[in-house]
């Protein structure tokens, strides 16, 4: 969830680090901090955002060429100067920045205060900190050794980076659960926790794995186990342009996102997808193709708006490729017994690939004898390489907090599975199958439309700004979808927000409505569409506000609704990546019209690397 930065070489440390915070920051921004080596070991902290951090270090001697620094999501005690990160040891020497959680900090701080160890914070980061600084003295070693030590001990998750003032051109850095990426430089290397803070000094990279550690000086990198054995690091080349984690003109990046969508869904399909030939072209799924044929079960394990993405995805495998299906949340999954059995197919969507639910979830199912399948974005993450094939979405980075093209690329990636499943197994008629792929190629042109309606968004948005709760309805392909739009708006707005199948409207919600309740309907034309009208009428008639997200030819809800918002007609199994566009653009504006850091909603973080 935090972001961590570092940077050791020639250059100065301190506009490096920064820079590379305020491209972290959409990972957490309760508070701030850095620590430099200058001399001394220095260490500044702030609660809020790194601009606060920024302005407080004016005028300040900030000259380094090392240093650390870390933008927080909080876990372990409330936002503030003190619980900011860098900490620093009892004895003034070592400062860390940590990302994770330490579940056994209270069994450990209780050791440590027994030898009388005083705490400044209420984090299991000092507690960490302090219990290698404790080891490294009762054992007389040197800090990477304390550190191996330490990390047996610990239970939880973490990347931690570390500097020593006795050894003031070294840095220190460990892994487990959260990620951590290394930059190469000409003399020089960068840490983070994404590539984003790097791109601009070096595409050169290596993604450091779980139980290993990096002791880093300008021109040295050195990877070892926690069993002090070598490791030779793996260098990639990051597929990766500067102006993808820029704004490039946007207001915010929230909107630049959601109007990159015809952009990163076409990239979805360039090279996967011929709708001339009939041909879907993608290793991961060929190279497992029987498998996925045959599997007698496939589970899908997700978390937030991948999860919705999940359940669209068991709605269009089950009617493609009569393969049973259901869909997990990842943080439920991990801590039942489920039934899983060899052969399963576990199909794990995460944007980021850290998602900490999901990595356990399916190393459990893995244990079990389950083929891993990873929807993924990011090349080179942890479930990427947990995973025993899968497919990138290609949508490029996701900066804004609430997922926007990431999801509209993952429906698109597992369309394309569905499609290429059921075409081999026989289960989709060719002249099925062939008009799919022929709507699937239009979706990019077709999400261009859908985005020319942003004046008419913008004046519904500024209609219902001020209403207290919001009711998402939908049918079919489009009840996962309403469940994304009461999602985004509840992340970006503020507002209490709740989807429902349509059909469920009577067994409770409706006792909701009246005058004051907007009830958003995706409605686009299904094999739904008649009881989806039934419900609008039920609403209308108890004086309930309508918002329809309606197809270009319907007439019917146009006279029915409050608020209409037109889409371009499209199949149902495809539709979903059009109609769930408005919904995106309605809860941005929403946020927009309140006033609110859409980008940075509060207490959430872009990537959930704790429990």
């Amino acid at each position: 969830m935090c972001g961590i930065v570092a940077y050791i070489g020639p250059r100065e440390a301190y506009p490096i680090v920064l820079k590379g915070l305020k491209r972290l920051e959409y990972r957490g921004y309760d508070s701030s901090g850095v620590a430099l080596l200058n001399g001394g070991l220095k260490v500044y902290k702030k609660k809020g955002k790194v601009a606060e951090l920024e302005e407080s270090l004016i005028g300040k001697d900030l000259h380094s060429n090392i240093g650390i620094g870390h933008t927080r999501w909080a876990t372990h005690g409330e936002p503030s100067d003190r619980n900011a990160h860098p900490h620093m040891s009892a004895n003034g020497k070592i400062a860390m920045i940590h990302n994770g959680i330490i579940e056994n900090y209270a069994q450990l701080k209780q050791e440590l205060q027994k030898k009388g160890y005083q705490f400044k914070s209420d984090t299991d980061t000092e507690v960490l900190l302090n219990f290698i600084q404790d080891i490294q003295e009762n054992n007389n070693c040197g800090l990477e050794e304390a550190i191996r030590i330490a990390l047996r001990r610990v239970v939880g998750a973490y990347v931690i980076i570390l500097i020593d003032q006795d050894n003031p051109d070294t840095i220190i850095a460990a892994r487990k659960g959260s990620p951590l990426v290394i930059g190469v430089g000409k003399g020089e290397h960068f840490l983070a926790s994404d590539a984003s803070p790097i791109i601009e000094y070096t595409k050169e990279v290596v993604y450091v794995n779980d139980y290993e550690l990096a002791i880093l000086k300008a021109d040295e990198m050195i990877l070892k186990n926690l069993g002090n054995e070598k490791i030779t690091p793996y260098i990639q080349k990051l597929d990766l342009e500067l102006a993808a984690i820029e704004k490039g003109g946007y207001d915010h990046f929230m909107i630049k996102e959601i109007f990159e969508q015809p952009h990163t869904i076409h990239d979805c399909l360039r090279g996967r997808l011929d709708a001339t030939t009939g041909t879907i072209t993608m290793s991961g799924v060929q190279n497992y193709i029987e498998q996925l044929k045959n599997a007698p079960r496939i589970l899908i394990i997700a978390c937030g708006t991948s999860w919705h993405a999940g359940l669209v995805a068991e709605y269009v495998i089950e009617e493609l490729c009569r393969i049973p299906v259901e869909v997990e949340y990842a943080s439920e999954f991990r801590y039942r017994n489920p039934i899983v059995n060899k052969g399963d197919v576990i199909i794990a969507i995460s944007q980021s690939g850290e998602t900490a639910d999901t990595l356990v979830a399916i190393e459990k199912a893995k244990e079990q004898g389950a083929i891993i399948f990873g929807i993924l974005n990011v090349v080179g993450s942890s479930i990427a390489r947990a995973s025993h094939s899968g497919a990138y979405t290609h949508a490029g980075p996701e900066i804004g907090v609430a997922s926007t093209k990431a999801f509209t690329a993952q429906l698109a990636v597992l369309t394309m599975v569905a499609l290429k499943i059921a075409h081999y197994k026989g289960t989709i008629s060719n002249e099925r199958y062939m008009h799919l792929l022929s709507e699937m190629n239009e979706i990019p042109e077709k999400v261009a439309t859908a985005l020319k309606d942003t004046d008419n968004i913008k004046r519904i948005a500024e209609k219902y700004k001020d209403a207290k709760d919001f009711l998402y309805l939908g049918r079919g392909y489009n009840f996962p979808i309403a469940l994304e739009g009461a999602l985004k708006l509840k992340e970006i707005s503020y507002i209490h927000a709740e989807g429902y199948p349509a059909a469920e409207m009577k067994h409770g919600p409706i006792a909701l409505v009246d005058e004051n309740l907007p009830v958003v309907f995706v409605a686009t034309k299904d094999s739904y569409y008649e009881k989806i009208v039934s419900n609008i009428q039920e609403i209308k008639a108890r004086k309930g506000k309508v918002i329809a997200v309606i197809s270009e030819s319907d007439e019917v809800i146009r006279d029915l609704a409050d608020d209409i918002i037109v889409v371009p007609e499209a199949d149902e199994i495809v539709a979903p990546m059009l109609s769930v566009i408005p919904l995106q653009l309605l809860s941005y504006y929403v946020g927009v019209a309140k006033d609110l850091d859409v980008d940075k909603p509060r207490n959430l973080a872009k990537s959930v690397t704790v429990e």
